[in-house]
């Protein structure tokens, strides 16, 4: 165990955001982590510190609260700072590198939440039309692909899975059942109790078209892999799983392509408000969102009437595909 005095901020630095990368963070987020560090950094430098972690004190925690409420106005801004620094002293602890942490004893500032904006209904439409389209292709690989895109698609918009969710989703993570309404998706974080929420029944009908066709491209590549998503080029699959920053390349790729107004997380608040016109109890919604009970859906609430959302349509549609081909 290296001792606290042999450590320094940079290296500890490093090691800290490789893990963040190992566990699926996308690159963006990293990033902003990296940028959250550097503020402390900053802040060490300017104070006579260096970037020696031996001499870190709770009055230094207490001086870099005072050193962020005056170079940020946003509470949203110094809060963040503060989580990211709380979650690198967690790091630290569970490395043996330092004792405890200081952290948490600052308290944060209040969260002010942004007006949700939610991907718009006929975008959803527009894009679920694509990939009903794309899956008529005589070749197998845009085929697959496009299922894997409808499978996407329905684990955000119609559960509000979130990319880092999605990513490494196993197939035993599925719960499927003939019983209308009734299928469900498992989601287990680490962090808290496995918990399921509940999927859309056309999500039985692309799953069944979906598995067959995965199951023999993995064999033409010689791969076995458990993930129900995985990464490939127009020729073949790669390999299992899709990483967050996969995801929304997928994302940014329709956006260019369809001109669409649409990210996973506009598509996953647009899931929240179908959850809320659907009449979902909020703690329903919050525990399947994966959020603390004391989260507030009230600006979803206030903003409920101006977008209101259902999933019907998507089995309507695909039935509709369905019979045309038939």
């Amino acid at each position: 165990m290296n001792k606290i005095s042999d450590v320094t901020f940079p290296g500890s630095e490093t090691s800290f955001l490789d893990k963040l990368t190992r566990q699926g963070r996308s690159s963006n987020t990293v990033k902003n982590y990296k940028t959250d560090l550097q503020c402390f950094n900053k802040y060490l430098q300017e104070h006579g510190n260096g970037l020696g972690l031996s001499k870190f004190t709770k009055n230094e925690i207490t001086g870099y609260g005072h050193f962020l409420d005056k170079k940020y106005s946003s509470d949203n801004s110094k809060r963040r700072r503060i989580q990211t620094l709380r979650m690198f002293f967690d790091y630290l602890v569970e490395e043996g590198i330092y004792p405890d942490n200081p952290v948490r004893s600052l308290p944060s500032s209040p969260k002010f939440l942004d007006i949700p904006r939610p991907t718009p209904f006929i975008d959803i439409k527009t894009l679920w039309e694509y990939l009903l389209k794309e899956e008529t292709s005589e070749d197998d690989m845009i085929k697959l692909l496009a299922i894997r895109n409808q499978i996407v698609l329905l684990l955000i918009f119609s559960s509000g899975l979130k990319v880092s969710e999605i990513s490494k989703l196993k197939k035993s993570a599925i719960i499927t059942t003939e019983q209308k309404n009734a299928s469900r998706i498992m989601i287990s974080s680490g962090k808290r109790d496995p918990y399921s929420i509940p999927i859309a029944n056309v999500f039985n009908l692309v799953l069944k078209k979906y598995l067959p066709l995965l199951e023999e491209m993995k064999k033409r590549a010689g791969l076995e892999f458990d993930e129900i998503l995985f990464n490939a080029n127009p020729y073949q699959i790669l390999s299992g799983g899709l990483s967050p920053r996969g995801l929304e390349i997928v994302f940014e790729e329709f956006r260019k392509k369809l001109i669409l107004n649409l990210t996973p997380k506009s598509l996953r608040q647009s899931c929240i408000f179908k959850w809320i016109h659907q009449r979902k109890k909020d703690s329903l919604i919050r525990e399947w969102m994966g959020v603390s009970p004391s989260y507030s859906l009230k600006l979803y609430r206030d903003h409920s009437s101006s977008h209101p959302y259902n999933e019907e349509f998507l089995e309507e549609m695909y039935l509709h595909f369905d019979r045309k081909k038939s």
